[in-house]
């Protein structure tokens, strides 16, 4: 796989970039938190639960306010991966899907033991993180796809079958490879999906998830980014149902004004392309990102992966001073998230400057082992 990585970054494009590399990762885990108390009801039950306006601020899940569930957790490995795989590009051993599903793998340690292990040396950093040893309802095929050293592979996906959103929704940090080509972006995104969703529904609709951030953190408009994402999935085999989900979204937008009942129905009945249809009418269509986002959760439609993705959409297109203050004070393991956030921007642009023995980052390989 040969990249462009993007040449020399100024002080305004350093700062830029990091914004929307904040915004993509605590967007999606703001929606994610977001839904979680409600994901898997019916929006009667939300407002029975929450009010005539159903849910509009941040509510108690596995114990806390601003709880995160797997799909933060893999997001993040997803970023730990991506890091990994840059500094691993000089070794002459540079396959990224590769890097990824190591990562994967390390998340899936997390979901068994109790704890991080210290005498895993190679594990870097973020395995180390306590809090991200919590299980919240992973999904069976994530279990299973991640469940043994075997990667899947678009000639040998796996879980064939699976057309979920969860691959969709741990893919966004593909899109924040800014210095890549359109085509490679979804090229990433789709190989890495099919290690847990074989189908092309699941693992397409990850490579339009991944491109259209790729084309918001690169300072274009969301509809243009989803017009790049349906050019670009034409050339595919078994595109045709996500392009049409797309596009569905797109024609929604001028229905009138937005309601549950037409989130519910992008939505369908919750696979990859309706749930990524539904979020790029939300991200279209509020006002704010606090209002895009309530509209990702009321409905319904599955809430909490509708909004993981809107959220990490409209992070992109923002950038982190767009998301509400007080929901970010209150979202669980948004130090971890800053923190991976910037080592991955300071990878990205400064990359060759942190690997050698005089690195300006102390560590940086202790943090993110070439192993």
């Amino acid at each position: 796989m040969d990249v462009t990585t993007g040449a020399v970054w100024g002080r305004v494009e350093q700062q830029d970039f990091r914004s929307r590399v904040r915004g993509t990762l605590l967007g999606s885990a703001l929606g994610d938190a977001l839904g979680a108390p409600v994901d898997g009801l019916l929006f009667d039950e939300i407002r029975e639960a929450y009010g005539a306006e159903g849910v509009v601020d941040l509510a108690f899940a596995y114990g806390r306010r601003g709880a995160v569930t797997h799909l933060t957790q893999l997001t993040l490995f997803s970023v730990d991966g991506l890091i990994r795989a840059q500094v691993r590009r000089d070794t002459g051993a540079w396959h990224p899907p590769t890097d990824l599903h190591r990562a994967y793998l390390r998340w899936a340690a997390t979901q068994r033991d109790w704890g991080p292990d210290e005498r895993r040396k190679d594990d870097g950093w973020l395995a180390r993180e306590e809090w991200l040893y919590a299980r919240r309802d992973p999904a069976r095929c994530l279990l299973l796809g991640f469940g043994d050293e075997t990667m899947g592979t678009l000639d040998v996906p796996k879980n064939p079958g699976e057309v979920g959103p969860e691959a969709v929704a741990r893919s966004a940090p593909f899109g924040l490879l800014v210095g890549w080509e359109p085509q490679l972006v979804v090229q990433l995104a789709v190989e890495c999906a099919a290690q847990t969703h074989g189908h092309p529904m699941g693992y397409l609709s990850a490579g339009a998830y991944a491109v259209i951030v790729h084309a918001l953190a690169r300072g274009e408009s969301l509809d243009g980014a989803v017009q790049r994402a349906l050019a670009l999935l034409a050339a595919r085999p078994g595109h045709q149902s996500v392009g049409a989900a797309l596009q569905h979204a797109l024609g929604a937008v001028r229905q009138g004004m937005p309601t549950p009942a037409r989130v519910a129905e992008l939505a369908g009945d919750g696979t990859a392309e309706g749930v990524l249809a539904a979020a790029v009418y939300c991200a279209l269509v509020g006002e704010d990102v606090r209002h895009g986002l309530c509209l990702a959760v009321n409905h319904d439609g599955p809430s909490g992966v509708t909004a993981c993705l809107t959220g990490g959409l409209l992070g992109a297109l923002h950038g982190e001073t767009a998301l509400p203050p007080g929901w970010l004070a209150e979202l669980e393991g948004r130090p971890t998230l800053l923190e991976l956030a910037d080592d991955f921007a300071m990878e990205m642009t400064q990359g060759p400057a942190l690997h050698g023995p005089a690195g300006s980052a102390p560590g940086w390989l202790a943090r993110y082992p070439r192993a």
